[in-house]
């Protein structure tokens, strides 16, 4: 069985990452969408939260399980049984760091990257922007899923 893992901060979830899941899920038996603990990063949402609204934004895909970890990406890959990363792509400037990492997972572990471009609608999005947009008040909903919209609307 093809099994992948889709690891990111997730820290929010928004339709880029949604849509690379969605291609994912076609691709592979089994996808598991990781929140990853990133102890360089400041996190917006609790570990736990992320994982929960990860849960929330995949019910619909009866081939993708949601986890979260506080590890190297790898072993995490490792504990579900994973031959594959799944990262989304913007850019160019998302490749070049991307190509590092799965040059070095590869080296490791042995886990192959397989990358998926950003759709051109979802390629602006970052979840950046998006924590910067929502801690002022700011609409959010047209670039996150519901579920991430209300929980950060306070709905």
């Amino acid at each position: 069985m093809a099994i992948a893992m889709y690891p990111g901060s997730f820290d929010p979830l928004h339709h880029g990452h949604v849509h690379v899941v969605e291609v994912a899920s076609q691709i592979f038996e089994k996808v598991y969408v990781a929140a990853m603990y990133n102890p360089a990063k400041e996190g917006f949402l609790p570990l736990e939260k992320r994982e929960n609204l990860l849960e929330m934004c995949f019910s619909h895909l009866d081939n993708v399980s949601t986890m979260s970890s506080s590890g190297l990406v790898v072993e995490a890959a490792q504990n579900v049984s994973a031959s594959h990363l799944v990262k989304g792509i913007r850019g160019p400037a998302d490749l070049e760091n991307e190509i590092q990492m799965a040059q070095t997972n590869k080296t490791v572990s042995g886990v192959q990257t397989l990358f998926i471009p950003a759709d051109p609608q979802h390629s602006f999005l970052s979840s950046r922007f998006i924590r910067e947009i929502a801690s002022q008040g700011g609409d959010i909903t047209s670039l996150v899923p519901t579920a991430v919209a209300d929980y950060l609307s306070g709905g």
